[in-house]
């Protein structure tokens, strides 16, 4: 395999005496490229999965202090074995068959690994964040997950966090992982259950694991201004400022509220932040976190310690999760290969929304987070369930179809209380599938936790160079397990692209590709495919 690199570091500039002596310097370095013939690219942030390959149309993106709400890697990968990567935010444009990028604040490194989108994946993986062996939890790949957030919302509490979990149990649906999300805490900062929501958080702990729960909490860097936690930390310099001098507190608004934000970039922050995690461990016997906001535009003009910039922050938050097995994040900025759980950011009960998880989880494999879930199951942005009259029933039945065979399926409103008989007991197949699967599944993250490899791809990925790079409606798990689910309204037949080999259907059929079938999918149906070469 050819490898060819290009380190276009930041030039001195000639004339730098007189440069010096102002106090400027260059910090940032053009690149030009031309596309190559039928050249196609993916990468940089999640949410433009959807909008992949790039290079038919123009496109822009500028990294410095946005990951578009979920994860964002300075990565950029075409079909034809070229690469881009910067240790750096960039900001990156398409247009005219030219690629102009233009880094802030490290050297940008161009390429040429093989010839296929893949082996240009497997030398940046290998080269520039090399995976780290390890795995997430294997509870959170074999087993479903279910999240208290659409059910109980800004209302968590005791109670009812205890019969959410035995309605799992009742309505006939796996145990796996429970989160307990926002506002089981006293105060933003102040991480200590909230005395009038939660009588006996260690009871409640316990009666969770012993109905096979194991317990994550939701937590964030935010810090409410109105509390004891916040003047000490004041008073320690431990939040990230608003002014250069770092002596105030920087106030950022967010989605509840305005609050201050610990300061990761300080090695004492970074301590304070976890002793307040672990005391939860210990105290009360949660088995991870929920690890929500951290996104790069909350600290966009502060000041801190560190000296960090906006992306920066976001990746110290990100390493937070390495110390516990049960972890989940919504915002990342790099991390690539290492063993945290990426959730797809919240999208709305639609079905446009549900159209686009298959190529974010595309996109989020390919900037290299192999351990994914595709959101909350019919949508986790909880505005949309503040009218009950516009739930669409079809609509959680196809998007528990599309989790099921994901490396992580997830659910939230619950299926028992909004869903009829007959398609109640679809969504409990899909659950019962995914766990049924479980093993195989994790077996997967083991291998692509060395390997670096995505566990989701597209077709372009395994089968180069066949006319598959713009398929965003099915996906491969792994190499082997080819899923084409059905997320259009009442659709009930699709076309199938299957590539070269002898695939085994989930309807006992076998079919011989290449070739492309229109197959019928009646709502109870999952269209999947193993390999049997």
């Amino acid at each position: 395999m050819q490898i060819t690199i290009n380190r276009l570091a930041f030039p001195l500039i000639l004339a730098g005496l007189f440069l010096i002596s102002c106090g400027q310097k260059q910090d940032q370095q053009n690149v030009e490229l031309k596309m190559l013939q039928d050249e196609k690219w993916w990468g940089g942030a999640v949410l433009d999965g959807r909008n992949s390959p790039y290079g038919e149309g123009n496109f822009f993106y500028d990294q410095l202090g946005d990951c578009k709400g979920n994860q964002a890697q300075p990565l950029f990968l075409s079909n034809r074995g070229r690469f881009i990567w910067s240790e750096k935010p960039m900001e990156i444009s398409i247009k005219d068959e030219i690629i102009s990028v233009r880094s802030h604040g490290a050297e940008i490194i161009t390429g040429t690994s093989g010839e296929t989108l893949k082996d240009a994946f497997l030398y940046c993986s290998k080269t520039f964040f090399p995976p780290s062996g390890t795995t997430p939890d294997p509870l959170m790949f074999t087993n479903p997950q279910y999240n208290t957030w659409i059910e109980l919302q800004y209302d968590q509490n005791e109670m009812d966090v205890i019969r959410y979990a035995e309605d799992i149990i009742k309505n006939g649906f796996p145990t796996g992982v429970l989160m307990i999300d926002d506002n089981w805490q006293d105060r933003y900062g102040t991480w200590e259950f909230d005395c009038e929501k939660f009588s006996d958080p260690a009871s409640m702990m316990e009666k969770l694991h012993g109905l096979g729960f194991r317990v994550m909490l939701w937590v964030c860097p935010f810090i409410s201004s109105d509390s004891p936690v916040y003047r000490d930390l004041q008073d320690k310099k431990l939040m990230v400022f608003r002014d250069k001098e770092k002596k105030t507190p920087a106030i950022v608004d967010w989605w509840n509220g305005a609050s201050a934000i610990i300061d990761l970039s300080n090695p004492d922050g970074v301590a304070w932040f976890r002793e307040q995690l672990d005391n939860l461990v210990v105290k009360y016997g949660v088995d991870g976190f929920k690890l929500d906001a951290g996104d790069p535009e909350f600290y966009t003009g502060t000041y801190s310690f560190g000296d960090f910039g906006p992306n920066e922050h976001c990746e110290s938050f990100a390493k937070i999760g390495l110390e516990y097995r049960f972890n989940e994040y919504r915002a990342c900025w790099k991390m690539a290969g290492q063993p945290l759980a990426q959730r797809l950011r919240d999208k709305s009960h639609t079905w446009s929304d549900l159209q686009v998880l298959i190529p974010d989880m595309i996109g989020l494999g390919i900037i290299g987070h192999q351990f994914g879930c595709p959101d909350l199951i019919g949508g986790g942005e909880w505005t949309s369930f503040q009218d009950s009259s516009i739930l669409d029933e079809e609509l959680i039945v196809r998007s528990s179809q599309i989790h099921a065979l994901m490396p992580m399926m997830q659910f939230s409103v619950a299926p028992w209380r909004v869903l009829g008989k007959d398609n109640l007991k679809i969504c409990r197949e899909m659950a019962i599938l995914h766990q049924s699967m479980g093993n195989e599944i994790y077996e997967l993250a083991k291998e692509c936790a060395v390997t670096g490899e995505p566990m989701v791809r597209n077709l372009e990925y395994e089968y180069p160079g066949k006319g598959y790079e713009n398929i965003k409606d099915q996906f491969l798990l792994g190499r082997n397990i080819m899923v084409a689910p059905v997320a259009a309204k009442g659709q009930r037949s699709r076309e199938v692209v299957f590539p070269e080999g002898r695939w085994k259907g989930d309807d006992g059929t076998t079919v011989t590709g290449p070739v492309k079938i229109v197959i019928e999918v009646p709502l109870e149906r999952l269209p999947w495919y193993r390999k049997v070469y």
